[in-house]
């Protein structure tokens, strides 16, 4: 029995209000889980379309009538929390590449009201576009379905972009009047586009794996009892903070109906411990724990020695590093938070998907951090460096082909996702250590500073890269002594 053949009640069709870009489990396990709620229990009245920006057919949500579950599986306040929930708030789902005239129409509804997105990170950036057909990137779509609502004559809206970057809502702006500007559109637009609509900074925060295994998929399935697709597994922590006015808090009512959903004037602090404390810590783990033979982040903090590692880097390296407006109190909690919410035994989050990009995240994420650490500390933070180290070791590949290379892990392949994997291909043929590390640290392309200038930083990572090569990751994390 498929989803859409489950006996259940349906709420009645919803107006379209909201225009989403992206289908990812994000999107859908968070956001579009919130509105659904919202619109449970009668605080919103608003369905969302989704605009399919990859290749291929919306098939598979069709074939569930835009329904899916959420799954949502944690642990609060030491209570186990599993609740199955059936997300209604879809209305359709198109296809950009096959149905983009059908997206601009949804601009002609007066309705209208919120456009989100995640576009991961990459999405963020300036295309130059034709100004014809499609639009390749997401700011070109988004300006070209503003232009159409602003030729109708209708009223603006509120724009959420939820991708992990630092003040998403006023770079997305930008990119918005520099697509203005380089393709000569009539400046009665532009000043519509700022006058009459909302950009709003956003974070989101939850943990959401990607597709299930094929048992786990399975098992869930036999729970359900019903066949979903679709079905995403996030866990019970749930966050989406906005950075809006009393007009954008009383038209995202559905804030009304979970305390997960924030809309404040500022949510700097709500960032900067989401960026910086669980973040940041993921994508420097992540090389670490996947060449130390740990598969998933629960595996690895079932290890008491990762635990303890893990704890150590968070709370004693990178929370010193934060803002000082910053309640410390605060974020002591909200470390503890984390370890819980890592500790979660329903998540099989792996450490191999986390390395995605890790590059750019790293720049992101922990550099920043690094910095701050170093202008309070002036000295090497050692569990930083080692996450560090294992990153520089889990970007050595030892082939490539058809543009995909690959690392080796006691005798497994696995593919190193990153932008910069020919440029480490290169600067590991000689299999150097020191000449590696000199050559990543100093690279300002990666990091936009040069991390040789750290007092120590540079003999610290080659020392810990040089180790690990010769005795494994996992040694080199226990020599720390985290016991002590």
């Amino acid at each position: 029995m498929r989803l859409s053949e489950k006996s259940h009640t349906v709420q009645s069709a919803k107006p379209e209000k909201i225009l989403q870009f992206g289908t990812g489990v994000l999107l859908r396990g968070l956001c579009d889980f919130l509105i659904d709620k919202g619109n449970k229990e009668g605080n919103y009245n608003g369905s969302i379309v989704v605009v399919k920006s990859m290749p291929g057919s919306a098939k598979d949500f069709e074939d569930q009538n835009q329904l899916y579950t959420v799954c949502v599986r944690g642990v609060e306040s030491g209570k186990i929390v599993s609740e199955n929930v059936v997300c209604e708030a879809l209305s359709r789902v198109i296809s950009a590449a096959d149905h983009w005239s059908e997206i601009l129409m949804t601009a002609e509804n007066p309705e209208m009201e919120l456009v989100i997105s995640n576009t991961t990170e990459v999405g963020l950036k300036y295309v130059k576009e034709s100004g014809s057909g499609v639009p390749v990137s997401f700011p070109g779509k988004l300006t070209a379905w503003l232009k159409h609502r602003f030729n109708a004559g209708l009223k603006g809206v509120i724009v959420v972009p939820t991708e992990l970057v630092v003040d998403n809502g006023k770079i997305l702006k930008e990119l918005v009047n520099k697509q203005i500007d380089e393709q000569g559109l009539a400046k009665e637009f532009k000043e519509w586009i700022n006058e009459k609509n909302y950009f709003c900074s956003s974070l989101v925060d939850r943990i959401i794996p990607g597709k299930p295994s094929k048992e786990e998929h399975a098992s869930l399935n036999m729970e359900l009892g019903y066949e979903d697709t679709l079905l995403v597994k996030p866990e019970s922590y749930a966050l989406w903070a906005i950075e809006g006015d009393d007009h954008v808090k009383e038209t995202l009512s559905f804030e009304k109906s979970h305390p997960g959903v924030v809309i404040e004037k500022n949510i700097t602090q709500y960032r900067e411990l989401k960026l910086r404390m669980l973040n940041a810590p993921h994508t420097l783990m992540c090389g670490l724990c996947y060449l130390a033979g740990f598969e998933t982040v629960k595996d690895a903090m079932n290890n008491s020695m990762i635990e303890k590692y893990f704890s150590n880097l968070m709370l004693t390296e990178l929370a010193p590093a934060l803002p000082k407006n910053i309640d410390t109190k605060l974020v002591q909690r909200y470390g503890q938070a984390i370890l819980d919410r890592f500790r979660n035994p329903y998540l099989d989050h792996k450490w191999l998907s986390i390395t995605f990009q890790s590059t750019m995240k790293l720049n992101m994420r922990a550099i920043p951090l690094l910095l701050r650490y170093y202008s309070v500390f002036d000295c090497v933070p050692h569990y930083f460096a080692r996450g560090f180290a294992a990153y520089l070791l889990f970007m050595k590949a030892v082939r490539h082909e058809k543009g995909i290379y690959y690392g080796e892990n006691k005798g497994t392949e696995y593919v190193i996702n990153d932008d910069q994997a020919d440029w480490y291909f290169e600067v590991w043929k000689n299999n150097d250590p020191k000449e590696v590390v000199q050559k990543a640290l100093s690279n300002k392309d990666f990091w936009d500073t040069d991390l040789t200038e750290l007092n120590g930083f540079e003999e610290a990572i080659s020392l810990h890269l040089s180790n690990m090569m010769m005795a494994g990751v996992k040694e080199v994390v226990s020599a720390l002594n985290v016991f002590a």
